[in-house]
């Protein structure tokens, strides 16, 4: 199996990041981009046949290592 996983700042959570790109945009004549926030996107080959067991381990990853879950949430998708 194979996890597509994102990694993102929570809501209400500073993105210099975001506000530094989004003024990039401005200067370069995208007005209209607003609101911009970065994150994370990874991908991850399981050797897991088992659906609940490939999410319980990508569970684990996110919580354990790939998003720091104070100030990041994550989703995923098993394909």
């Amino acid at each position: 199996m194979k996890a597509k996983i994102h990694v993102t700042l929570k809501q209400g959570i500073l993105d210099p990041q975001g506000k530094a790109i989004e003024h990039a945009l401005d200067s370069l004549g995208f007005k209209n981009a607003a609101n911009v926030r970065v994150g994370k996107y990874m991908e991850v080959d399981l050797n897991e046949t088992d659906r609940t067991k490939a999410e319980a381990q990508v569970k684990q990853m996110c919580e354990k290592l790939l998003a720091n879950t104070v100030i990041e949430e994550y989703r995923y998708d098993l394909q």
